[in-house]
């Protein structure tokens, strides 16, 4: 998932002639380059035996081929340099290609593991351009490298270097992120009726006088700030102030203190219906395996598939196991690449396509929900016109690709799931996945990864069972079968240094693994003992073990099979329900409260304090939680936590960021990803809009981030930087979210707390493969409504027929009731009546969300 110990291949291997450094100037540190200038030929500089060397007009020049994959595939370089601990150096050279290539200047250890102190990507084109790069030395070597890795492109060029130049003495300025202007505000906007807030970062101590103004510059209102003090996350010492009061919709509002101006917002009711789009269309953006068509993304975005064995890529279809770990090969081709890595993870898979499930499984379940923006001919992937919302469409693409990865009957180990699949070496960047020439392997079964496959695919069989009944019954047939093998095997665990090629994604504690799949399964086939695997975890009914305060995520799923069993329809008894839905309301209580006590609203307190790699995911798996307990209390305290959790993604944050790109003035854009890698190459394109950036992260693992962010606050640990892989990167766990979250808050319209139009009495009397429904339809609003047309969704295989008193027509689980001459119109107060009788097959769940003419009911019965 990440580029590590990489950046030396290759170069280690490559035989030099220790030398001594040129003597220094009187009044400047020691040159540690040999011949920089080449007026002594070549000596001591080497280069890889494709690309040979040679003086030419006073510089070293080498003839590139046409080809070469990675950066390290082609290389010069000199060994020999010594470096000291806590030094700061600075190199710099002057180099010219005849064709425009990104290189990359590292120095390194020349030998495994390759500890890199300097990692630069640098444009180089037919103009000669001085380049200089400053770095502090983390350790002390007397044989370090530099290598200037020229490799990676597909076209033949000649890479010339002159004036080479490296000294100590001259540490690195210290890094000063550009935070823009102190007032912080979210850069999109704000729900028309919902909570407004922002922070400023100021020395104040006393309140201060902020302005509201219109985009023409009226002022629209005023008041003052509240000081907070300092913030422990950002060490920022800031104020706050709420101006909720302002409701007026529209464009290029800005905010005021003193004489700081905002970054400009709006103030409306659909405000956010594109970035659910966007944040969806995430997840064909990097489908494996097919070609992403131009007419649905655009021509920049648009690509080749990838790994589907057209040369050089060796492929999906046919891929073999690590040396030593099984003899059969699979097809386990399709999937989406997980992050800016070409790797596909069942673990990260897993929770990504079950987040995208519960996202349109919300709408069967949430009053307020809308399934309509995510159905047939929605969204931007190519399998319109199929009768099946599109969401779920995109869901299978993943879902195909996770039951493949299971261990064939017959082999040992038979319904396991191999916990990953990729590339044997890592791949350098930027890189294109059709043009990967990688060797792909799988990796071994895991009973994290397969207990991953159990959820999921028992999640997909009841969401499938009405659009297609052959897809749903072949996931139910997985889920028991990775099941039982988990149960077989319940304590095979991923490897923590297998991370060579692709994340490790090492989890010894698969308590909640099988919670998440117990409960998963549990709802779809209501077998009791599932039911009692649920009631007999260790984790049920502790709400910190089930939420921990650092939010669900890859590693800590039981909050998945929780808020399922919150809000889908089951059997567990009425007392159980309440214990699980106690659950979720606990730690939504939580995360709000923690919300509320944050100087920048974020629902992200972490017990250590630290923020962890992703942080931005944590946030928003925590706006989840907080989002599906205002589905099922109504209060608005939860959803008040789940906005100013968004305001914090879209740049109300002490960096001043919008994390998602194409979203505020000041958005990510250099997201750490392989195809998606302007900064690199300028002929590729900023990732789409809709990607969530990973966000800060108190480990700063990548070379980047430790040279410009060390003794960083928690929520300072971030820059946006392709190669800072620890703080920037792109995932699929972490745009699920972002989609479920965008989808809940589009569903609020103007974010205030609406009455239901209608209320709904719906009841239902059953006898093997049959049923009859009584529905009663009352109008609560303070309008006459007529005529009207009542419109729901079934959950199952429900199909309706012999209606009365109402005209009731059916596609697929699409049910729309229209009434009748007589009952054509409802004044307010006045209810109807209408039934029909209907065949199903399996479980049978009365539906829960209703419209009227579009407008949302309550529901009881």
């Amino acid at each position: 998932m990440t580029v590590t110990a990489l950046t030396g291949l290759l170069a280690g291997a490559l035989a030099s002639t220790p030398v001594s450094a040129a003597e220094p100037a009187a009044d400047e540190p020691p040159e540690l380059i040999v011949n920089g200038d080449f007026s002594a030929g070549t000596a001591p500089w080497w280069w890889t035996e494709n690309s040979p060397g040679a003086v030419v007009d006073g510089r070293l020049c080498a003839d590139v081929p046409a080809g070469t994959a990675n950066p390290w595939d082609a290389i010069i370089g000199q060994n020999g340099l010594s470096l000291m601990a806590g030094e700061g150096y600075t190199l710099s050279y002057t180099a010219t290609s005849t064709v425009p290539v990104t290189i990359r200047t590292n120095v390194q250890m020349a030998v495994e593991p390759w500890t890199t102190e300097l990692s630069a990507a640098q444009r180089v084109g037919t103009s000669a351009e001085r380049v200089t790069h400053t770095f502090t030395a983390a350790a002390d070597h007397d044989a370090a490298q530099l290598a200037f890795q020229i490799g990676g492109s597909a076209e033949a060029f000649t890479f010339c270097v002159d004036d080479v130049s490296l000294r100590g003495g001259t540490a690195p300025p210290p890094y000063e992120p550009d935070t823009g202007s102190p007032v912080r505000v979210n850069q999109v906007g704000y729900l028309t009726n919902g909570p407004k807030n922002g922070t400023v970062v100021t020395d104040a101590t006393e309140p201060l006088t902020w302005t509201v103004n219109a985009a023409d510059g009226t002022r629209r209102a005023s008041g003052t700030t509240t000081p907070a003090g300092v913030d422990p996350t950002s060490r920022q010492h800031v104020h706050t102030f709420d101006f909720s009061s302002v409701t007026t919709p529209g464009d290029g509002y800005t905010v005021t203190v003193g004489e700081d101006e905002s970054e400009p917002f709006s103030i409306g009711d659909n405000l956010y219906d594109a970035l659910r789009t966007d944040a969806l269309a995430y997840f064909y953006h990097n489908r494996s395996g097919i070609e992403i068509d131009a007419d649905i993304v655009g021509e920049k975005y648009a690509r080749p598939a990838g790994h589907v064995g057209v040369s050089p890529n060796q492929g999906d279809k046919d891929v073999p196991c690590q040396p030593g770990v099984c003899d059969y090969r699979l097809d386990a081709s399709g999937g989406w690449y997980d992050a800016g890595d070409h790797g596909k993870y069942v673990v990260n898979g897993g929770i990504s396509v079950a987040q995208l499930m519960s996202t349109y499984e919300r709408t069967l379940t949430a009053r307020n929900a809308d399934g309509a923006p995510l159905g047939d001919g929605r969204l931007r992937l190519p399998e319109h016109g199929n009768a099946t919302p599109d969401i779920l469409d995109e869901a299978r693409w993943q879902l195909d690709f996770l039951m493949r990865m299971m261990v064939p009957q017959g082999q040992p180990l038979a319904g396991m799931a191999h916990h990953k699949l990729h590339d044997r070496a890592w791949t350098g960047l930027p890189l294109r996945p059709d043009q990967d020439p990688q060797p792909r392997e799988l990796h071994p079964p895991s009973t994290a990864a397969t207990l991953n496959v159990a959820a999921t695919a028992a999640q997909c069989a009841r969401l499938f069972a009405p659009y297609d009944a052959d897809f749903a019954a072949r996931c139910r047939t997985a889920a028991v079968t990775a099941w039982n093998a988990a149960k077989a095997h319940p304590a095979i665990y991923a490897d923590p240094n297998d991370g060579t090629g692709g994340g490790a994604y090492s989890d010894n504690d698969v308590r909640d693994e099988f919670y998440w799949a117990a409960a998963e399964l549990f709802l779809t086939t209501g077998q009791d003992t599932y039911r009692q695997e649920v009631l007999r975890s260790p984790l049920h009914g502790h709400t910190d073990l089930v939420f921990p305060a650092g939010g669900i995520s890859w590693g800590s799923v039981a909050g998945l099979g929780a808020l399922d069993l919150a809000t889908v329809p089951g059997k567990l008894t009425a007392e159980q329900l309440r214990s699980v839905r106690t659950m979720v309301t606990g730690a939504a209580d939580r995360y709000a409260a923690d919300s509320a006590d944050a100087a920048y609203g974020l629902p992200y307190a972490p017990s250590d304090g630290r923020y962890v790699w992703g942080s931005n995911s944590q946030v928003a798996n925590n706006m989840v939680v907080l989002g599906t307990a205002h589905d099922l209390t109504g209060k608005g305290v939860y959803r008040d936590a789940v906005l100013r959790g968004l305001d914090y993604l879209l740049g109300r944050n002490p960096l001043n960021q919008s994390y998602v790109t194409g979203y505020g003035e000041r958005d990510s854009h250099n997201q750490h990803h392989r195809f998606w890698a302007n900064q690199l190459n300028p002929a590729l394109p900023n990732p789409a809009p809709g990607s969530l950036a990973g966000g800060p992260n108190s480990g700063i693992e990548d070379p980047v981030a430790q040279s410009k962010l060390q003794g960083c606050a928690p929520a300072m640990c971030y820059i946006d930087d392709i190669e800072s892989w620890a703080t920037n990167e792109i995932t699929i766990n972490w745009n699920a979210p972002l989609a479920w979250v965008a989808s809940y808050v589009d569903d609020l319209g103007d974010g205030g707390d609406r009455s239901p139009a209608c209320q709904v009495t719906y009841t239902s009397t059953r006898w093997g493969g049959g049923f009859t429904s009584q529905v009663v339809v009352k109008n609560t609003s303070s309008r006459t409504v007529g005529p009207w047309q009542l419109s729901w969704t079934f959950g199952d295989d429900q199909r309706v027929r012999d209606p009365w008193g109402a005209t009731v027509s059916q596609t697929g689980p699409q049910v729309v009731a229209k009434s009748l001459s007589w009952n054509a119109t409802l004044a307010p107060g006045a209810e109807t009546r209408f039934g029909f009788n209907g065949t199903s097959s399996g479980q049978v769940y009365d539906p829960r969300v209703f419209r009227l003419n579009g407008e949302p009911c309550g529901v009881t019965g």
